[in-house]
């Protein structure tokens, strides 16, 4: 019964990678959908973050 649990485990990790989204992100910037921009966010853009090189982790506004 046990190894039931660990097979739902590997079948839900493949599907996940069978989606495309990697299972630890590699850029903390795309991951939030952010671009990385020198110096400060400009219109239509907020930060949200800090990118690994010191550049702004910037993401876009959109009005729902």
């Amino acid at each position: 019964m046990r190894i039931l649990y660990q097979l739902l485990v590997v079948l839900l990790l493949m599907l996940q990678g069978a989606a495309g989204q990697p299972f630890v992100p590699g850029h903390p910037c795309r991951a939030q959908n952010g671009r990385c921009f020198p110096g400060i966010c400009r219109r239509p853009y907020y930060w949200v973050g800090t990118c690994p090189n010191g550049f702004s982790c910037c993401r876009r506004y959109v009005e729902a």
